[in-house]
């Protein structure tokens, strides 16, 4: 069964930094090169939100205007796993963060839609940015 598992998630003071990572269990013929990868958040009692995807081949990347210059996605093909940089964080930030991953094309018409992601979905790894 093809799996993603989130983790990094923390408690951290406004201006500092946590890595998340994504790992991606895939099951063949499929492997983790074959999905694109996002990130996604949730605060309370907002929707959820499109931070940031990268390609496929890892070349392209998106994120969402309020996160630009501040958090950098990336991917290991050796270790199946995706990663997301956060730098400079704010108490705004403070979300459950979630990884998942999509093979269709439509991913690539809105990438960072949550409904273009069907296939896999983790549980979410919690941030919290204290002022």
């Amino acid at each position: 069964q093809v799996q993603v598992e989130e983790s990094g998630g923390d408690l951290v003071q406004a201006g500092g930094s946590l890595r998340l990572s994504c790992i991606v269990s895939t099951v063949s013929p499929y492997s983790f090169d074959d999905y694109a990868m996002a990130w996604f958040r949730q605060a309370p009692g907002k929707e959820r939100e499109g931070v940031s995807c990268i390609s496929w081949s890892g070349l392209d990347t998106v994120y969402t205007d309020s996160v630009k210059g501040r958090f950098t996605i990336s991917r290991s093909y050796a270790k199946n796993t995706l990663y997301l940089q956060m730098n400079n964080l704010k108490p705004e930030d403070t979300a459950m963060y979630y990884c998942a991953a999509d093979r269709s094309p439509a991913v690539r018409l809105d990438p960072l839609r949550a409904e273009n992601y069907r296939e896999l979905w983790g549980q979410g790894t919690m941030v919290t940015v204290s002022s």
